[in-house]
Order: structure tokens, then sequence, then C-alpha cells
């Protein structure tokens, strides 16, 4: 098979030799070939060694490496990665699991499969490709994945609105590569129960990166007031309403994720009167609680998407915690999250702290809070580490 080739400038091939899977435009000197949006391409160091094959894609990453050095270029290579996934969420107890079946099956450079977004709901398998390449594989992938897992797929949709650049033409649409069903779908995650709309929802349908630290949220809401904040479609409120809270009020400034909210309470058939729905802007409607609560989560989207904005996100990060610190009882619990790539978690922390001076309240951090296992971080990519929370207590 003739292959494109990428010729990277003298000094450049340092980060692919240490195996990060991102070619940035800057590195590159020439292109040997015909290289069109998704190809897959050589990548080649000044002098001709070989470093690894990678799509090519037109903007700041210009290649994803899947292959680095020696690995060897294969017809298999979706299904080995896959199957490598799926062992890992095996192991985990992700699979076949009486009481969770939501997870992400593959996680981009974290499963070694840059650009690929998988995530699973009872069987239902929810596709994102954030890379042209990933793209046009899809038939590919798709046949991985009947391969790898057969008789445990239920479905398979293709979501990729909004995650492949505006100019690419060649896009055909959202759209069921393996048996259409009926959504939303009803799954499970600890036991608790959310419909699932990937069609319609953000993202796949779920922010599944939280499950661990709704299931922790559990252990801080017996007995207690808690107000969910950015709500989405109120997992956290249905976690605190299972374990026992007096009440859970839900807060987010969309009605159609209120909405969803709406739609998961019912489904728990909890008592009248726990729960409450709010639609507001959560910065202003922090500063001047109507009620004593006791726990508040913080879990806004991200507030710096590039690292322009960083500054920004950092005040935004810091008056928000400052109003929850000012307006929480004394003795009350604040789960407070960054999913801001360029907001490493040294930087949250002292975000948060500042944010407690500001406030002149005496804080203790609790827990600190991270992306769960089947969200894996690559050793040689330490930026898939993008969410970072605390669990702090308000004197």
């Amino acid at each position: 098979m003739d292959i494109p080739k990428i010729v990277l400038k003298p000094g450049k091939d340092k980060s692919i030799v240490r195996k990060h899977p991102w070619v940035f435009s800057g590195a590159i000197k020439e292109q040997i070939g015909e290289i069109t949006e998704g190809s897959f391409v050589e990548v080649v160091a000044n002098k001709g060694r070989h470093l690894g094959y990678g799509h090519y894609q037109n903007g700041s990453i210009m290649v994803r490496v899947l292959l680095f050095d020696k690995e060897e270029l294969t017809d298999n290579l979706y299904e080995q990665r896959i199957a490598s996934a799926w062992a890992l969420r095996t192991s985990l107890g992700l699979v076949d699991s009486e009481e969770t079946n939501i997870f992400r099956l593959i996680h981009a450079e974290g499963d070694f499969l840059p650009g690929l977004i998988i995530d699973h709901y009872a069987g239902h398998l929810v596709v994102q490709c954030h890379s042209i390449g990933m793209y046009k594989d899809i038939d590919k992938i798709k046949d991985a994945l009947l391969s790898v897992i057969g008789d445990k797929v239920n479905s398979i949709y293709l979501k990729c609105t909004g995650t492949l650049p505006k100019t690419y033409t060649d896009y055909t649409g959202d759209r069921w590569l393996h048996n259409e069903v009926e959504t939303p779908q009803i799954a499970l995650e600890y036991g608790n129960k959310f419909a699932i709309n990937w069609v319609t929802g953000q993202k796949t349908g779920f922010f599944i990166d939280q499950r661990e630290n709704r299931k922790l949220l559990s252990r801080y809401s017996k007995g207690k007031k808690v107000l969910n904040t950015f709500c989405y479609s109120g997992g956290f409120s249905v976690f605190a309403l299972n374990a026992g809270a007096t009440l859970a009020h839900s807060l987010d400034a969309s009605q159609k994720a209120i909405d969803l909210t709406d739609e998961n309470i019912e489904l728990g058939n909890f008592e009248e009167g726990k729960h409450k729905s709010i639609v507001a802007d959560a910065m202003d409607y922090i500063k001047d609680l109507p009620e004593d609560y006791d726990v508040i989560v913080l879990d806004p989207p991200a507030f710096a998407k590039h690292r322009s904005a960083k500054h920004n996100a950092i005040q935004g990060y810091k008056r928000l915690n400052a109003h929850a610190m000012r307006q929480i009882k004394p003795g009350g619990i604040i789960f407070t999250f960054s999913c801001s790539q360029v907001v490493d978690k040294t930087l949250f922390t002292n975000t948060v702290i500042a944010a407690s001076i500001a406030a002149e309240r005496k804080v203790r951090i609790l827990e600190q809070l991270h992306q769960p296992a089947d969200h894996p971080i690559s050793s040689t990519h330490p930026e898939g580490e993008y969410l970072k929370g605390l669990v702090i207590q308000v004197e």
C-alpha cells in the first residue's frame, strides 16, 4: 500500500519519539504524496526515519498518531484496540454488571484511538468521531465493534454533529449504523435509573465521567438538603434522593435540561415535594440562595476550551465558588468541578483556595476528584486528564 508521508522539521520528532499522539502544523516540513482530509499517513523524521502512522487533518493538530515506531499497520487495528478496551472495562466490573450498564468504551487517546469516543448505554453504543479520519473509517469501526462484542450490541448510533469541522462537506449527518431503536432508553448507574436520549441529548446523551463522583455524593447526602447546579439531566439529584436527602433542588439555565431532569426524577418515583427544578442562571442565583443547603454541587460546563480563555475561566471559577462559600451554612459541603482541559488540577485547587480567601470562610479539602477508570489517561498524553474536582467543607 502506497501511503503518503508527512515529513517533520529537524528536531520536531522528539514528542513523537516519546509517543505523544499529536503532530502540530508548525512541526511539518513537507508532505509527500496525495493527502486528503482524513487520509492515513506515515510520519517520518527530517532525514526519513519512520516514526508512525496516523490520520491527517487540516488544522492545529494535523496528524493524530495511532501507531508508533515499530507497530505494524494491519487490517484489524480497530478490532485489536476495541478488544483491549472491552477487556479493561470487563476487568473494572462494568461489563455484565447488574447495577451499572452506563460506561465509556473508547476514550480517544486513553484507549489509543485518538479522535474516537464510544459510550455504552445498556448495550446501545453511541459513536462520536472527533477527527475526519475516524469518520472515514466508521464502517471498519462498526464491524470491529460487532466482531468484538457481538450479541451484546443492541444498537449502534453515529453522532458527530458538532464534533467534526464545519468546513468538512462529506459528513452525511447523525445516523443509525446498526439496529435502529426508539429513544430514550432506560439505563442504570449504581442502580439509579436514567432515561438516555443520545439522538436529541447533549454529547452522547449523558455525562458518564461523573459516575463515581455521583456515587460519592450519596455518602454526603443522607438527611441533607442538596442544591445541584448546572444539573443537565439531574444525575447528582437522583443519586442524592436515592441516598436519603431530605430534598434536592436541580438548577440549570436550559429548560431542555430541566425537562430531562424532570423525566429522570419521575423515573425515581420519589416522594412528592422532595425535588424542585429551577430554571435560572447559576452564577446569579447562587449569590442569594433562598434555602439553607447542606450540600451544593458546582459542575459547570468548560469555562475555557482554549488557552486564550484561561484567565477569564479562572476568574469565573473563583466567583462561582466564592458565591457558594458565602451562601452555604457552616459545616456545609461543596462538590466543585472543572472540566476545562487547560485548567490543570493544581491551578483549579489554587483557584478554589483563592475563592475561600475572597469569601472569608475557612475551608477544608476533604476529597480530590477526577475522571473514572473508563476514561483512562495515556501516560504519554497528559492532556487526557481533563476532569478535576474537590469536595470541600466550609466552616
